[in-house]
C-alpha cells in the first residue's frame, strides 16, 4: 500500500466528473487500498478518488471510532432519498483542511455500488454514513462542500487555503 497526494481546494482537478468504473479489477482493488491508507492517514472518514486526482467513480468510508469498519463503493449512486427531511451536519474534507460547514442533506438514502467483488449492491444507509455517502459522491460528481455555503465564506476558505500553500 501507499500514500496518495490529496488535491487542495482550488485545484481545479477536483472539479473533475469522475468516470464510471464498469468491471472491479486488480488496479480497483489497489487503489481502495491506497484511498484507505491515505484516509486513515488523514484522520478522515471518507475519500474519493477525484480526490487524489484518479478520475474513477470510487470511494472509501470507515465512520467506525476504532477504524476497523472500511467500506468501497464502487459506481455508486443515489437511488433513492428515503428521508427527504434535511439535517444539519458539520463536514469537513481531506480537500479543504482545517474547515468545517454546516451542510443539510437528506438523513437516510438508498445507494446502489458495486462491491470489491464486482457484485452490485443497494444498500438503506442514515445519519453519519448518509451523509459521508452523499459527500463522497458529491466529489465524484466534481462538487464540494464549499458549494453549499455562501460565496463570500466560499473565497475567503480559498484565499487562505492559496496563502498556506505558499
Amino acid at each position: 500500500m501507499s500514500l496518495l497526494k490529496i488535491l487542495i481546494f482550488p485545484d481545479p482537478r477536483l472539479r473533475t466528473v469522475a468516470e464510471p468504473v464498469g468491471v472491479v479489477d486488480e488496479s480497483i482493488k489497489k487503489l481502495s487500498e491506497d484511498m484507505l491508507e491515505t484516509m486513515y492517514e488523514g484522520s478522515g472518514i471518507g475519500l474519493a478518488a477525484t480526490q487524489v486526482n484518479i478520475h474513477k467513480r470510487v470511494f472509501v468510508l470507515d465512520i467506525s471510532p476504532d477504524k476497523t469498519e472500511p467500506r468501497v463503493f464502487v459506481d455508486p449512486e443515489i437511488v433513492e432519498i428515503l428521508n427527504p427531511e434535511k439535517k444539519s451536519y458539520s463536514e469537513g474534507c481531506l480537500s479543504i483542511p482545517g474547515f468545517y460547514e454546516e451542510v443539510k442533506r437528506p438523513s437516510k438514502v438508498k445507494v446502489s455500488f458495486t462491491d470489491l467483488n464486482g457484485q452490485r449492491q443497494m444498500d438503506e444507509i442514515e445519519d453519519l454514513m448518509a451523509v459521508v455517502v452523499q459527500h463522497e459522491i458529491d466529489h465524484l460528481n466534481g462538487k464540494l462542500m464549499v458549494d453549499f455555503i455562501s460565496s463570500v465564506k466560499r473565497e475567503m476558505i480559498r484565499k487562505k487555503l492559496l496563502k498556506s500553500k505558499v
